[in-house]
């Protein structure tokens, strides 16, 4: 179940006292039914009481804008409550509290360096955010990004409403083909397989699971979604020698993992054919 909201923790008295102590007992009294994903600014990573809080009421992952390890990117975008943080050690922490990260990242910023891509392919590794979802920067019609970009005379119409579709709608500064090629070798790397599974398994060894809790049995489709992928991952899949790697890292050392590990590949696989269905399928009018 998500939580819809553009930043989950914004009035955290009013969680820690009221929302999070009534969601324990409903999830408690349930038998906890399903799991929780919201939205949060990195600095839940500083609240640990919080962190504890979400956990037992039943959330397991954090979405979080990233956006970019670039200081100077993080200014122009006004993503002040990243600036000057150690973001991987929030990342960890977040992870270590029983908090999956799901991370949106950015390129195509006037004060990306031409080492951005490469910055970007580095902190995902390193941070263990497995499902990272890394989009191209475009100027939605009202804000002061759109406006700048106007008087700038560098517009080329509106944005599609997707940044992950391979379209831009300005002129970029470092130009539209050095951004395209930059932003297909981010996405191309963190999602090959054995890229993807080393991360996958950096991930498995920071995560500190919340205690087990006796929920509804294993449902019908947990069992069929772990069989495929079994066929599609494990046998007729380029990836199958990286995927049983990753199987057995888990069951040696984190079995009570194991789940987990098997949907985390599911979900690489997904992105990796998404992102080369819309390679090949869309181009910007730059092109």
């Amino acid at each position: 179940v998500f939580f819809v909201d553009d930043n989950f923790i914004g009035k955290p008295r009013k969680l820690k006292e009221e929302l999070l102590p009534s969601l324990i007992h409903w999830m408690e009294q349930r038998g906890y039914p399903f799991s929780f994903l919201t939205e949060a600014s990195v600095n839940l990573a500083e609240d640990e009481e919080l962190m504890e809080l979400m956990v037992r009421a039943g959330f397991d992952s954090v979405f979080v804008g990233i956006e970019s390890p670039v200081e100077e990117s993080l200014q122009e975008c006004n993503k002040v409550q990243n600036k000057g943080k150690d973001l991987l050690g929030a990342v960890r922490r977040m992870q270590r509290a029983g908090l999956q990260v799901l991370g949106g990242f950015i390129v195509g910023f006037d004060s990306d360096p031409p080492t951005v891509f490469q910055r970007q392919v580095d902190f995902i590794q390193q941070s263990g955010i497995v499902t990272a979802m890394v989009g191209l920067l475009n100027a939605p019609k009202g804000t002061r990004l759109y406006e700048r970009l106007q008087r700038e005379r560098r517009l080329l119409g509106q944005a599609t409403g997707d940044n992950t579709d391979f379209s831009i709608n300005f002129i970029p500064k470092m130009g539209y083909r050095r951004l395209l090629e930059g932003y297909r070798y981010i996405v191309s790397h963190i999602y090959s397989p054995p890229i993807f599974y080393r991360r996958l398994i950096t991930f498995l060894k920071n995560y500190r699971p919340p205690k087990k809790r006796k929920g509804y049995p294993l449902r019908l489709y947990y069992l069929k979604a772990f069989l495929r992928s079994l066929w599609t991952l494990g046998v007729r899949g380029r990836e199958r020698f990286y995927y049983w790697k990753a199987l057995l890292w888990t069951l040696l050392r984190r079995p009570q993992l194991l789940s987990l590990c098997v949907g985390l590949a599911i979900y690489g696989y997904h992105f990796r054919k998404v992102f080369e269905g819309a390679s090949s399928e869309r181009q910007s009018p730059l092109v």
